[in-house]
């Protein structure tokens, strides 16, 4: 019994010594195969990362080609709107002067008509008082002068007072436009557009185509011909 037990213990005591010698040799092992392994892998690893490095450096190098082409196209573009914008602004300046030119024209002439209008009004009106004025000019030029020089004062008084009434009523027309025109008195010439030639007649101290007599005074109104004056003109040859 004793030696068994001795030799158990003997056993028990040499297992620890034995255990550490098996073990150390596969450490070595797993420590020479985990160095031995860099080598073989770092030559396996850099060939993906050359890859990888040369298609970034592509793919850098076409990086600025393609922005300088997409630079270009974008400036492409701004100056094609820029240009349409242009022609707009010249086409809406065109306008715009167009209209305020039109609008302009249509003020000159609505200010020309109202004025037309304001001058005009009385046409008709001074139509109907022309032959009132015809008879009281006839009035007073049926009275011979010399008898205007007699012993008469009742015809002396009753022709001033009518002279009277006729200054003080051309007066009045003259400020509102209407003008009484004797073209013999001024021995005008002879106008169609104001005179109406009733006769032609030989006069050898005038020359052709003077008015040198009034059968019926003209009128105007302002400026325009109301009723052309009916006159003998000159006509020696």
């Amino acid at each position: 019994m004793l030696q068994r037990t001795l030799f158990r213990a003997s056993r028990q005591a040499a297992r620890p010594i034995a255990r550490p010698q098996a073990s150390h040799a596969p450490v070595r092992s797993q420590t020479w195969s985990t160095r031995a392994a860099p080598a073989g892998a770092r030559s396996y690893s850099e060939q993906p990362a050359a890859a990888a490095a040369a298609k970034e450096g592509e793919a850098a190098d076409s990086k600025p080609a393609e922005q300088s082409s997409q630079g270009a196209s974008d400036s492409a573009q701004l100056k094609e709107q820029l240009e349409k914008k242009d022609k707009e602004i010249i086409d809406l300046k065109d306008k715009y002067l167009r209209s305020v030119a039109d609008f302009r024209n249509l003020q000159e002439r609505t200010k020309r008509e109202v004025q037309a209008a304001k001058d005009f009004a009385l046409q008709r009106f001074a139509k109907d008082l022309v032959d009132s004025v015809d008879n009281l000019d006839r009035a007073l030029t049926t009275v011979p002068p010399e008898k205007l020089q007699s012993d008469n004062s009742d015809l002396v008084t009753l022709h001033d007072g009518l002279k009277m009434t006729e200054t003080i009523l051309m007066q009045t027309l003259k400020k509102h436009g209407l003008e009484r025109v004797d073209p013999s008195a001024a021995l005008e010439k002879f106008d169609p557009n104001r005179h109406e030639a009733v006769f032609m007649a030989p006069q050898p101290d005038k020359e052709d185509g003077v008015v040198f007599h009034t059968q019926q005074k003209g009128f105007t109104l302002n400026g325009r011909v109301l009723r052309a004056a009916k006159v003998g003109v000159v006509k020696n040859a």
